[in-house]
């Protein structure tokens, strides 16, 4: 699901706080404005914070996400008519991640979907969203279905790397299913005292559990979790390192790489694009896409002068024409300074996504050479 330290920021509205931000300001979060809301932009620092998740865990305060419920008889129907995946494979307990289309083929927002029943689902959305998610669908909303914005009910807690099961087994060791949750998958249980829905879903390419909590409660939870966590590694980690790690594994961010201008195929989502299932909004753009190719493509690359292209910078081909425009670019710490170079994703014209294709981008006053480069950056073995 999608962050990033720019994300925009409503305008004219004040800022808004979950409810960690007092724990955040006790254990030192360096605090900034992110989708209108005051979240941690890291603790100990963003490289230590991201090397942590790769190597042990990290905790994320994600309280600003959105949760919507849709029920009703015709509930599956409602979401399955203004989403792109299909609904009917998953099952009880099951998650999936999905995109909310518009009649032009771009993407609302990236959304993960829980099933509890063919009548009843969890929808968690982008936090500068939520609103607009919310209203997309109770306009478009023609089915025997009712959708609730429940977000003020809940805070949410990623747990995020590969000693995530090791430190849920701590702190709930009579709990095998938690452990032995599988991907994508979800459970209700008491977690520290504190109901929880409890998912095997993640944004940062390791492994790990997303908490949705009662709000009253989530400090209770994000306590137990560092206390029981911190023998075995787990630090408290903020913005910067959960856009440096979902950068590495090539997660989109809604106003980045996804956009309301920019077609689920464009922006690498074709794989949750499901045409065979019933209509659905949008879909006759994504078809056209499909069948004879969409005209800009979402690519990877690697920066090889020195320097870090960002958001905004314009692409250009080894020829000098204008081709498209970065999305999100730094230098990671686990794929970065490995190899020593700075890295990115961009939109360009399709006829310019090939593998090693010699890119320049134009930051600031530099143009600095690039090439195009497989994605992800960063895959664990799952």
């Amino acid at each position: 699901m999608s962050e990033e330290l720019d994300s925009k920021q409503p305008l004219n509205q004040p800022l808004q706080r979950t409810p960690l931000y007092a724990a955040h300001q006790r254990l030192g979060g360096k605090i900034t404005p992110f989708a209108g809301w005051e979240l941690p932009v890291q603790y100990s620092g963003v490289i230590a914070e991201h090397n942590a998740v790769r190597s042990a865990a990290g905790l994320f305060d994600v309280s600003h996400m959105g949760e919507i419920f849709c029920s009703g008889p015709q509930a599956l129907d409602a979401i399955q008519a203004l989403t792109c995946n299909d609904l009917s494979t998953i099952y009880d307990g099951k998650a999936q991640y999905n995109a909310i289309i518009n009649p032009a083929g771009g993407v609302v927002d990236d959304i993960i979907v829980y099933r509890y029943s063919a009548e009843r689902f969890l929808i968690c959305v982008n936090a500068s969203n939520a609103d607009k998610d919310f209203t997309w669908f109770t306009k478009h909303n023609r089915w025997d279905a009712k959708f609730e914005n429940c977000s003020a009910e809940f805070g949410q807690i990623a747990l995020q790397g590969p000693q995530s099961v090791a430190i849920v087994s701590c702190l709930a060791p009579e709990r095998s299913d938690l452990a032995q949750l599988k991907y994508f998958h979800f459970i209700e249980l008491e977690l520290a005292g504190v109901p929880v829905i409890a998912a095997r879903t993640g944004y940062t390419g390791e492994d790990g559990y997303e908490f949705f909590v009662p709000a009253a409660s989530t400090e209770i939870l994000w306590n137990a979790l560092l206390e029981g966590g911190a023998p075995l590694g787990l630090v408290p980690a903020g913005l910067g390192a959960r856009d440096s790690l979902r950068l590495e594994a090539c997660y989109p961010l809604h106003g980045h790489e996804l956009g309301d201008d920019i077609s689920a195929v464009e922006s690498g989502l074709s794989w949750i694009v499901k045409l065979k299932k019933q209509e659905f909004t949008g879909r006759a753009v994504l078809e056209q896409h499909f069948r004879n190719g969409a005209p800009r493509t979402l690519v990877g690359f690697f920066v090889d002068d020195a320097g870090i292209a960002r958001h905004g910078d314009r692409v250009f081909s080894s020829t000098g024409a204008f081709i498209g425009t970065v999305t999100s670019g730094t230098k990671t710490p686990t794929v970065g300074m490995a190899v020593g170079k700075a890295l990115g994703m961009a939109l360009v014209e399709s006829k310019f996504a090939a593998i090693d294709t010699p890119l320049t981008l134009q930051v600031r006053d530099r143009s600095l050479k690039a090439h195009v480069t497989a994605r992800p950056f960063y895959k664990m073995n799952r």
